[in-house]
């Protein structure tokens, strides 16, 4: 994947985007790798992409990272880390793995899935 698009949108609009991409597949044309989420209202983008979880979604853009290199970096409690990073996995925005840590026993490696993610709110 290379672009992740977050976006603010009604009914209509998401609609009249996936009727596009069934349109461009019956025509046997070739897809962008981009991945678009939705919300209906910008609030709500912002809550679930708050400010903790965009500095977390920038720090694994650059390079994977383990949750407590994540706790470090960030000054937020691992827990804390773990619970954002769960969500943002379940949103299809970040993906981890568990990796054997000789000596330490097993961590946990956090990545994102695109190396671009374009967040568009439009209010009114």
């Amino acid at each position: 994947m290379t672009r992740i698009v977050i976006r603010t949108d009604d009914a209509a609009a998401f609609f009249s985007r996936a009727k596009d991409a069934a349109r461009k597949a019956d025509q046997g044309a070739a897809f962008e790798g981009k991945l678009t989420l939705s919300f209906e209202d910008p609030q709500q983008m912002f809550t679930v992409l708050s400010e903790a979880r965009r500095r977390l979604m920038l720090e694994v853009m650059h390079e994977p990272r383990t949750i407590n290199e994540l706790s470090h970096r960030l000054h937020r409690n691992r827990s804390a880390i773990t619970k954002d990073v769960g969500l943002l996995e379940k949103m299809g925005l970040l993906v981890s793995q568990r990796q054997s840590n000789p000596g330490h026993g097993i961590q946990k490696v956090v990545r994102s899935v695109a190396p671009k993610i374009e967040m568009v709110a439009t209010l009114g």
